[in-house]
């Protein structure tokens, strides 16, 4: 193969130093350092901007598996990116191609998107073959690659302090940076970005949010196959830089401003009692399968980077798949987990995050190929002092496994189990009581038996990933069919129910009942024990027209329609009195599950399950349609309070009287009946109607029943 890198430049270098991994900014200059285990030669390539050739050509000096370099007189500012020579050889992994520009896995920040083409491929097919066999791809691809920035992390935070809420007390919000305000309907100056977060904070505290989870906002690749069907990477599950905040949520106004952008909007989100979440993508990268492009990490260390499957019979050595995206990092390599941990740290330190919810978490945590909570991620993971209080939350599934409540202690978990019955439970499936009561316990059957924590248990219905909580009432089966992919990609099994008509409906009825179960849901979300997360959006009816994988809908279909909540303020209203009472109330914060648990479904000793006649619950009543729960503020911990809360929850097609427990001194107050029409449905806070009758109450179909046993005062 003709060579063509040389070392070229007028600069003074020096050799610099192999640690710390990156571009990194000194007085006199910049050090630069790059792992690659295999490589021959690396050779650092600078810009004076991003379309320009470059103005030097330096070989890099080893030490060990790092390749560095100094170069003197440069600063932050300095555009930069790598090249390296290798062997190619496919069947052994080596994917060497010395006309690929690469970014540096430590960027912090590139110039731009990548511009996408065939030109970033590896390979090309061999025109001269039958089989069209893949042959190394020679064309330079410097044009369409963004540039990497060398960063001054130097910030004015304006003696920001992180909130720092316990895990029991928050209020997730799982939202899109860019769906938020991108609609021409947000009414904000800097729509789809970054400071246009900032402009709907105001709402997020009236909403009663306290921590935003937000969908990837490192650096993402935008795959050429979605750009041939004039589709999108939305939700940005397809990282390309694990360092670099996305550069397309920033205002453009200049390179690098995504960092300036970022750190404000957190530094305002902080100051206004709200802590950030990111949803990070360390599973997999955008480079994809064997036949996917080299952008990074293909051609500085195929081997190291990714998890490789085959054997050198095999004549292109392929990747494991965990991720379902094409290829599985390489989660045993000691540079690869530092890498991880390094940019956990980065965003934690630097950007001022508060935790991080892991996609497709069990990739992670393998040794030898298998699951374990103990793999070397999360040793190193306990020897960072910087990310000891950070909050760690798991997917607890990938393609290969499912390990709900086997992930270490201090990790939270997306609670699946949650979500899938209460589904079940809400549309009205006979059958589901005993699942309920345990998954609005914490699900203690899972994570008591393991020694965590109640709030371990990230409770929600909906999510980014699946139908939106109006959908979820709404459609009976999925509608992709503008995702390009026939109608086959998202899941078939929802647990959905659309209330007898698919879609949109002219009928009242069947809007009222849509209305009904949606607060029923809520009120299960947000009454259970555990940490709640909402799906933003859901809030006033958010709608995807029944697509459950709008992952690559970068347009109003995924974009929050604020006209929506207006429409729907009845719904906004519920859900904002909802958060409120949970706020209100400690018995739901629950630190810890008792020492001891009795066999049934009460697990709290506040709190106590009932039938509708006050008697124990028929547990395996196949046909079981309605539950009651007693939450005892009077028995909760040390703070007692002098409430207690009875809950009805009648998912029947039929209304049932429930008896009501007695005390003396104490009469019942209706906080909710979700049988209600209009605001009557949740009473404002301190006006809360005596019930007519004290012995027991008549629990409409369809609905969910909150009152509040409290102090009578005599006139």
């Amino acid at each position: 193969m003709k060579q063509t890198l040389h070392h070229h430049t007028q600069r003074k270098i020096s050799s610099g130093r192999a640690v710390p991994l990156g571009a990194t900014p000194m007085p006199s200059g910049v050090n630069f350092a790059v792992f690659s285990a295999h490589a021959d030669e690396v050779f650092l390539l600078l810009f004076d901007s991003d379309a320009a050739a470059p103005t030097d050509c330096i070989k890099l000096f080893r030490a060990k598996d790092i390749w560095h370099v100094f170069v003197h007189s440069i600063g932050p500012g300095q555009l930069y990116a790598y090249k390296a020579r290798g062997r190619y050889a496919p069947a052994k992994g080596m994917r060497f191609n010395e006309h690929k520009l690469l970014i540096d896995p430590y960027a912090k920040a590139l110039t731009r998107k990548y511009r996408n083409d065939p030109s970033g491929r590896l390979y090309g097919y061999n025109p001269q073959s039958p089989k069209k066999d893949l042959v190394m791809d020679t064309r330079e691809n410097m044009c369409k690659v963004p540039k990497c920035i060398v960063v001054d992390d130097a910030f004015d935070w304006q003696n920001e302090k992180q909130p720092a809420i316990p895990m029991e007390k928050l209020i997730i919000y799982e939202v899109h940076v860019k769906g938020l305000t991108q609609h021409r309907s947000s009414g904000v100056k800097n729509p789809g970005t970054y400071l246009g977060l900032v402009e709907k904070i105001p709402y997020l505290k009236s909403l009663g949010i306290n921590c935003v989870e937000l969908l990837p906002v490192q650096e993402f690749f935008i795959r050429q196959a979605l750009i041939d069907n004039g589709l999108s990477e939305y939700w940005g599950y397809n990282t390309l830089a694990f360092f670099a905040p996305e550069s397309s949520y920033a205002s453009g106004c200049y390179p690098g401003c995504q960092i300036n952008e970022f750190k404000t909007m957190v530094r305002q989100l902080h100051k206004a009692g709200i802590e950030v979440i990111l949803d990070v993508v360390y599973n997999h990268t955008a480079e994809g399968n064997e036949l996917g492009p080299t952008l990074s990490f293909k051609g500085l260390d195929n081997t190291a980077y990714y998890a490789l499957r085959g054997t050198h019979l095999e004549r292109y050595r392929s990747y494991v798949n965990h991720s379902g995206c094409g290829n599985t990092i390489n989660a045993e390599n000691p540079m690869v987990v530092k890498m991880v941990v390094d940019s956990l740290r980065y965003w934690a330190q630097i950007m001022h995050v508060d935790g991080f919810r892991f996609d497709l978490a069990p990739v992670l945590f393998r040794r030898k190929g298998v699951f374990h909570p103990n793999a070397a991620f999360y040793r190193l993971l306990l020897r960072e002092p910087v990310l000891k209080h950070v909050k760690f939350i798991a997917e607890p599934w990938d393609m290969s496994t499912y390990q709900l409540g086997k992930f270490p202690r201090g990790w939270s978990e997306w609670n699946g189990k949650f979500r899938d019955t209460l589904r079940h439970f809400v549309k009205g499936e006979p059958g589901w009581i005993r699942e309920t009561a345990r998954r609005m316990t914490a699900s203690a059957d899972i994570y008591a038996r393991v020694k965590r924590m109640p709030f371990n248990s990230v409770n929600f219905i909906t999510c980014h990933d699946g139908f939106t909580l109006y959908d979820l009432f709404a459609y009976n089966t999925k509608h992709n069919e503008l995702n390009a992919e026939n109608n086959k990609d998202g899941s078939n099994d929802n647990h959905s129910w659309n209330c007898g008509t698919e879609g949109e409906t002219n009928s009242s009825q069947i809007a009222g009942l849509r209305r009904r179960l949606i607060k029923n849901a809520l009120c299960c979300l947000f009454f259970s024990m555990g940490t709640p997360m909402l799906l933003g959006g859901d809030e006033f009816l958010r709608t995807q027209k029944g697509n459950n994988n709008a992952y690559c809908q970068d347009n109003a279909l995924s974009w929050f329609d604020w006209s929506l909540l207006e429409k729907n303020s009845d719904i906004f209203g519920f859900c904002r009195k909802a958060i409120a009472l949970r706020k209100k109330y400690a018995v739901f914060h629950n630190k810890n599950f008792p020492a001891k648990r009795r066999r049934d479904e009460t697990v709290f000793p506040h709190v106590r399950w009932f039938g509708k006649d006050l008697k124990s619950p028929l547990w395996e009543d196949r046909n079981g349609r309605i539950i009651c729960c007693e939450i005892d503020g009077r028995r909760f911990s040390m703070r007692r309070g002098n409430y207690v809360l009875f809950l009805i929850l009648n998912s029947h097609a039929i209304s049932h009287m429930a008896l009501l427990p007695q005390y003396k001194g104490m009469r019942w107050h209706r906080i909710i009946d979700t049988g209600l029409k209009g605001e009557r449905s949740f009473a404002a806070e301190g006006k809360e109607p005596l019930s007519k009758e004290q012995g027991y109450y008549e629990a409409q179909e369809r609905s969910v029943v909150l009152l509040i046993s409290k102090k009578h005062r005599k006139a």
